[in-house]
């Protein structure tokens, strides 16, 4: 296991259609923010991606009963007609909340790929909303180079257990869909028998399902449920995967033992500080293989040569000199091999300590430590205010 208006809309140019997407999603958030309870970018993401899920579905099934009409056969609808999104939404609303909605089109795999870039930037506002936005959301540039980095094959069922905003199965299928000579039946394996996630927090679900749709998946297997409290002697053989991608929490040292002696950690990816937005600690990845214990680790301290934050945020270029390294585990002044038999067994700490040079000194830039402090003094104020309005 490798873990690690409206009819318009299609004569717009790319450029203007995505200006078009890019404006509605702008009136959709000016709304929101006049609405009671909507404060931050979670809120708004929230009830955008309510609506969005409902036009979607109305789409979908409103597709899939024009082909049941044409094999000759009757489709059975999910939601009565009273709640499908053409019968209570579509028509032209008062004060044009919901028009803002209807605007956007699913049609084509080019809108959905816009639509998709436009959600992934809410997604990353909400990872800067605060302390808890992060639960959502991981660098995009860091999942890329996970993925490259254990190279998933088709056939292979892959899994995120705290999947958040799915961005780890969203980058997954875009890496195999862009694979050489996709069969028929490697679409449709894709598209069902692929991907599958578990997520506990109800906003961070629908997230989970509308990331995924606007990136092409159109019937998420992904399960609101918590992943922990879960018996292991109710899984059975056809839950088993073959890819675990995920950002869980390695934080105890059993944790680290059984990880060292029934997997080959093979590669540490040590991260510096900024890499998650307001989050000056530091990250470490761990790339790991189910099935013989450890023998030697390859590290790599990545170095972008800058103060990342907000503004200079993790790129794709930072992670392309690990990603080419790691193939041959190459030894350099930023990469070295450890044998698993010199950790110390008592603490199991997996730490890294460049052998080629000092240790890292993070320096945070004053506007990065500004902008985390405004961020949690709207935190501060939201909750006082949520305070104010219960007395």
């Amino acid at each position: 296991m490798k873990p690690c208006g409206l009819t318009s809309q299609a004569s717009y140019t790319k450029r203007g259609r995505h200006c078009t997407f890019e404006q509605a999603f702008k009136n959709i958030d000016a709304d929101l923010r006049n609405e009671a309870g909507c404060t931050t970018e979670l809120d708004y993401t929230e009830q955008t991606s309510w609506l969005l899920f409902l036009k979607y579905l109305d789409g979908l099934e409103q597709d899939k009963a024009m082909e049941a009409e044409l094999e000759g056969r009757k489709y059975a609808f999910i939601l009565d007609e009273p709640y499908r999104w053409s019968s209570w939404a579509a028509p032209r609303d008062k004060d044009g909340k919901l028009d803002h909605i209807d605007e956007l089109r699913f049609g084509s795999q080019a809108e959905k790929h816009e639509l998709s870039h436009l959600y992934e930037a809410k997604i990353k506002n909400m990872g800067n909303a605060g302390r808890n936005g992060g639960e959502y959301y991981t660098p995009r540039p860091l999942i890329r180079a996970m993925v490259q980095v254990v190279q998933p094959e088709i056939g292979e069922r892959i899994y995120d257990g705290a999947c958040g905003s799915a961005g780890f199965l969203c980058e997954s299928f875009d890496y195999l869909r862009n694979q050489p000579k996709l069969t028929a039946d490697n679409l449709k394996t894709l598209q069902e028998r692929t991907f599958y996630g578990k997520e506990k927090k109800p906003l961070a679900y629908v997230i989970a399902i509308m990331n995924m749709i606007l990136h092409g998946i159109e019937a998420p297997n992904i399960i609101h449920t918590n992943t922990l409290t879960e018996n292991l002697s109710d899984i059975q053989d056809k839950d088993r995967m073959d890819v675990i991608l995920a950002n869980p929490p390695f934080g105890g040292g059993e944790r680290k033992e059984l990880l060292l002696e029934s997997c080959n950690l093979h590669t540490v990816l040590d991260c510096p500080g900024g890499t998650f937005q307001g989050a000056g600690v530091k990250t470490v990845v761990l790339f790991f293989e189910k099935g013989t214990p450890t023998r030697k680790v390859w590290y790599y301290q990545l170095d972008p040569g800058r103060n990342m934050g907000k503004t200079n945020p993790l790129n794709d270029a930072d992670l392309y000199e690990f990603v080419e390294l790691q193939k041959t585990q190459a030894i350099t002044a930023k990469s070295w091999s450890v044998d698993a038999a010199t950790i110390d067994t008592a603490t199991y700490d997996l730490s890294v300590k460049n052998p080629n040079g000092g240790e890292e000194v993070i320096h945070r830039s004053p506007q990065d430590i500004m902008d985390e402090i405004a961020a949690l003094d709207a935190e501060a104020a939201e909750v006082l205010t949520t305070i104010r309005d219960l007395l």
